[in-house]
């Protein structure tokens, strides 16, 4: 615990008011983002960001951050303030992994076990140049979450986590002292973390108390008081219509202003939803027969060739809603690359049915498009030139005359995303693979695509950590874990006959031979998860009473007659502090260690 009046430097000294800002205006080249919101943060505040893809989620990070300029308004400072950022576009300097969170001044310790929570343990000394998108950003995370800042501004923290990494992060997020601004699809994470929510909506913005139920049903409200005020616009339109419609009695004329008010109430129109109700995901899906996918003795591989999973067995039904679920870099991408004829497996068979029409979403898919290409250009493809028909089919899924014929590269992350399942839809698949489909959409596409998911008649593969689209769009759940492939609880846990905790394999018998001997029994992933955790809380700990004894140490020995006796103390203190970090540092190493293993 850090002393009254001291500050350790993994958390600065906490202040009020970190950030205020009146009257922000943003634009991008084809549309003005938002106008004159105003907000303050204060510490201990958490807001959630949300709104459809394209109202300026990110810019507004970027502006809140001092990344970028606001078009108008203005913005003040605290002189405290520390800002830590993680943007939608990880960037990261050259050099090791670990070098880059190194860099934020965190002990080592500290930058290892967040690398390895965030499943970049396996990761400490590839260069950063090496990454994939996705590890970019949980190294970016990394090194967000490790230094010292009052103020965290996140951009979809959540994506490329798996479940244990999304648990570790509203824990971490949970503890922070100062102030949290983010933007994420994650539902269960906006009601657990959120003290208040800003919707950008058509230029404007709405704060909402609570979380993500308390947002809903404030919107709700908005929507049933917009409502109520047409009526009664309606209503006193009619009598004012009436009333023109009268002829003016002899010797006199109906008032000037009383008309111009009359014909301006009468005119008016009350705005729109920023989006028609629905999303048009309605494509005819050919039929299935009875054999969809088989795979038989199935055995996965890693691109250096190491084998990731298998052998295991497993059918697809015709209504399949199956999940696949699994720490990061256990294979989850590309088993569902090996059902869509993308990657050989490095043995067992694949059987596709005759009728079969695949449709793979995959998490890079969308960088392929032309950044220089027409929205309206990449539906129509590269035979053909875009026509009336591929404007309706645009803006029936919410993309509007400007956005059909704006460059790809001035989307947002969820547009393109959201263009890039349009592209699929459209070829009729009966098979989708989906591949983390819900990353960077909002949450109207969200709900739009699990309405569509819940009654399509085809079957469905999904690897995805949003706990809430799984809860919607899955019914059957597998883990991939110790190199096998398992039946699960929606939760993730394995689970046998009974529901005992056991792995069993999905329809894969042990090979014939002698039997091996047993394996001496390993504690569960759970119970060294639970310990991990115990233990960094404690290096928490240990490392911020260190930094309050060396700060009053520092201030005993500046004294103009410094108390050798209580500086003897203090340093005894100091020593044993130092004993015990240690010593909590060598057992996370050791269940470090143990959890990679698995």
């Amino acid at each position: 615990m850090v002393r009254s009046g001291a500050s350790s430097d993994r958390y600065p000294l906490v202040i009020a008011i970190l950030i205020d800002a009146e009257n922000l205006s943003m634009s991008r080249p084809d549309r003005p983002l938002f106008a004159d919101v105003s907000i303050t943060i204060s510490s201990g505040d958490r807001l959630g960001i949300v709104g459809i893809n394209g109202t300026g989620k990110s810019t507004l990070l970027r502006v809140l951050a001092g990344a970028v300029r606001p078009e108008s308004g203005n913005i003040r400072r605290s002189r405290e303030l520390k800002v830590a950022v993680l943007d939608q576009d990880a960037a990261l300097p050259a050099g090791r992994v670990l070098d880059a969170v190194l860099a934020t001044g965190a002990e080592k310790w500290a930058a290892e076990a967040a690398l390895t929570r965030l499943g970049m343990g396996s990761f400490f000394d590839e260069p950063t140049t090496a990454l994939s998108g996705g590890e970019k950003k949980r190294v970016a995370l990394a090194v967000a979450l490790v230094q010292p800042s009052n103020l965290l501004i996140l951009d979809e923290p959540t994506n490329h986590l798996d479940i244990d990494g999304i648990t570790w992060l509203e824990e971490q997020l949970e503890a922070h002292r100062g102030g949290l601004v983010l933007v994420t699809h994650d539902r269960h994470v906006l009601d657990r973390l959120t003290t208040h929510v800003l919707e950008l909506d058509r230029g404007s913005c709405y704060v909402h108390s609570g979380g993500y139920a308390a947002y809903l049903q404030s919107r709700a409200d908005r929507a049933a008081a917009a409502e109520t005020a047409e009526s009664v616009r309606r209503n006193l339109a009619r009598q004012e219509l009436a009333w023109l419609r009268r002829g003016a009695p002899a010797r006199t004329s109906k008032p000037r202003y009383r008309v111009e008010s009359a014909k301006a109430l009468i005119a008016e129109r009350p705005e729109g939803p920023a989006r028609p109700a629905h999303l048009h995901m309605e494509f005819p899906t050919p039929r299935l027969g009875d054999v969809v996918i088989e795979l038989d003795r199935l055995v996965g591989s890693a691109p250096d060739g190491r084998a990731l999973f298998g052998p295991f067995d497993l059918r697809l039904d015709r209504r399949e809603r199956l999940a696949i679920r699994g720490a990061n870099g256990v294979g989850k991408s590309t088993l569902l690359h090996i059902m869509s004829r993308s990657t050989e497996p490095i043995a067992g068979t694949v059987r596709w049915g005759s009728t079969v029409v695949l449709g793979m979403y995959s998490q890079q898919s969308e960088l392929a498009f032309d950044p220089d290409a027409r929205v309206r250009e990449v539906i129509a493809g590269p035979d053909r030139k875009p026509d009336w028909t591929d404007a309706r089919l645009l803006d029936a899924f919410w993309f509007d005359r400007d956005a059909q014929w704006a460059p790809v590269s001035t989307l947002s992350g969820g547009e393109r995303r959201r263009l890039h399942l349009l592209t699929i839809l459209a070829a009729k698949p009966n098979v989708l693979l989906l591949d983390e489909p819900t990353n960077d959409l909002d949450l109207e596409t969200l709900r739009a695509l699990e309405d569509f998911l819940e009654d399509w008649p085809g079957a469905l593969v999904v690897v995805s950590h949003d706990r809430a689209f799984l809860e919607r769009v899955a019914n059957r759940h597998l883990t991939i874990t110790d190199g096998g492939v398992f039946p699960s609880r929606p939760d993730g846990v394995v689970v046998g006959v009974g529901g005992s905790e056991q792995h069993l394999a999905v329809a894969a018998s042990e090979p014939s031979g002698d039997r091996r001997p047993p394996k001496q029994k390993r504690r569960s992933t759970s119970s060294v998860g639970f310990e991990l955790r115990e233990v960094e809380k404690r290096l928490s700990r240990l490392s911020e009473l260190k930094g309050a004894l060396e700060a009053e140490m520092r201030a005993l020995a500046d004294a103009g007659s410094p108390d050798y006796k209580e500086l003897g103390r203090l340093g005894s203190d100091l020593a044993g502090l130092g004993t015990a970090l240690d010593e909590a540092e060598q057992r996370w190493l050791e269940l470090a260690e143990e959890q990679d293993s698995r």
